[in-house]
């Protein structure tokens, strides 16, 4: 089968930078191809129109037009006129798109079109308490509605995606997934290590501006714990300041400031050594669809404590594989961080539940097998 995905971001050197829709569509797309199936990735707002292969990944980056108040349209007509042009050179059978600001609505492909629920823009400002730009919400909709198939990444993801756009779609839950095989634990951790770990994008909606509070009561009681946070820093949208860090900092305790650590973005290749060097992951989130930083977290049988939210109780079974609490109880969540340094023996039994979890559930050939079904199903129905 000839697969593209379409895509605002795909994490490679010559592309923009990328988040965790970029990490996902990479993973599915090499694992896809190990299974013998041809890939393509059509990654648009790029800087310049150009072509290359990322190991069996071809690669076409497409620069976005540029015209006051008709960019969206100008821009999508160019992917639609491409996409149409590779259908017809019998280079695509089918294209998956994510559901972010709705790129596909509007579009006419000549091949069957799925669209991946990975959160629109609709969906987190809902759960990041805003007001959703009406003409975001106008495309995501009509993509959606358009659409031969959709994926929801979780069914808490699916049905509340329905439930504000209005719509009462068969959507299939296929869960994101990793390479177990890049992420796995090499050394022998000591039990006396007192390192908590965040990694992902500092910003309001993952709990960021909840953490100091958390490790404020953390280090009354562990006045050697530190924490360290990797991730790029974002402008907070709600108040404006241009910079989460700057806001976070006067919320820590002295005492609890000094054993921070800020190391901003790194390599994606460096992140196992940093998740691998804690002895907790911590995501106070408020609004993920499924997210890779956790599933990294768990493959490198790591204990994690995480927001209970939506989407959390899919990815990890409470007192199994990690602790699941709000963001906003600041004692709870600060007491299991506490508990998991305390018990390394505990750290451990998280650990290997959470790999063993990856292992059978959330590996990239166990989601790949399911994409091509659901892919199959589709096709079958246009013959």
């Amino acid at each position: 089968m000839k697969i593209a995905f379409l895509t605002p971001e795909y994490p490679h050197a010559l592309t923009t930078k990328s988040g965790g829709i970029g990490t996902s569509i990479a993973n599915l797309g090499k694992a896809l191809a190990a299974l013998g199936h041809e890939i393509l990735v059509i990654v648009y707002g790029q800087k310049e129109d150009t072509e290359f292969m990322d190991q069996e990944v071809q690669v076409h980056a497409v620069k976005n037009i540029k015209m006051k108040g008709l960019s969206w349209y100008f821009t999508r007509k160019k992917i639609q006129n491409r996409i149409n042009k590779l259908v017809q050179e019998n280079k695509i059978d089918i294209v998956e798109a994510p559901d972010w600001t709705g790129i596909t609505s509007f579009m006419k492909l000549q091949c069957p079109l799925v669209i991946r629920e990975n959160g629109s823009d609709t969906y987190f400002c809902y759960l990041d308490n805003r007001k959703v730009k009406w003409i975001n919400k106008l495309h995501e909709r009509k993509a959606l509605k358009n659409a031969d198939g959709i994926i929801s990444v979780s069914h808490f993801t699916g049905e509340l995606t329905d439930a504000l756009m209005g719509l009462k779609s068969d959507f299939t839950v296929i869960p994101n997934g990793i390479d177990a095989r890049l992420f796995h634990k090499r050394n022998i951790q000591s039990s006396d290590t007192l390192a908590i770990l965040y990694f992902g994008s500092l910003i309001r909606k993952k709990g960021l501006l909840e953490l100091p509070a958390i490790f404020n009561q953390v280090i009354v009681q562990f006045p050697n714990a530190t924490l360290k946070l990797i991730g790029k820093d974002v402008p907070d949208i709600i108040s404006g300041n241009p910079s989460t860090w700057a806001m976070m900092q006067p919320l820590f305790s002295k005492e609890a400031l000094k054993q921070v650590t800020y190391l901003g973005g790194v390599e994606y290749s460096e992140i196992k050594s940093h998740i691998e060097d804690a002895a907790v992951c911590v995501f106070p989130s408020f609004a993920e669809a499924f997210p890779v930083s956790w599933l990294e977290a768990m493959a490198m049988k790591k204990a994690i404590v995480a927001s209970n939210i939506g989407w959390a109780t899919e990815m990890i079974t409470d007192g199994q594989t990690g602790f699941l609490v709000h963001p906003t109880d600041h004692h709870d969540f600060a007491a299991k961080i506490v508990r998991l340094l305390e018990e390394p023996e505990l750290r451990f039994q998280f650990g290997e539940s959470a790999r063993k979890k990856i292992e059978e559930d959330f590996d990239n050939i166990v989601i790949a097998r399911k994409s091509i079904l659901l892919y199959e199903s589709i096709l079958n129905k246009r013959k």
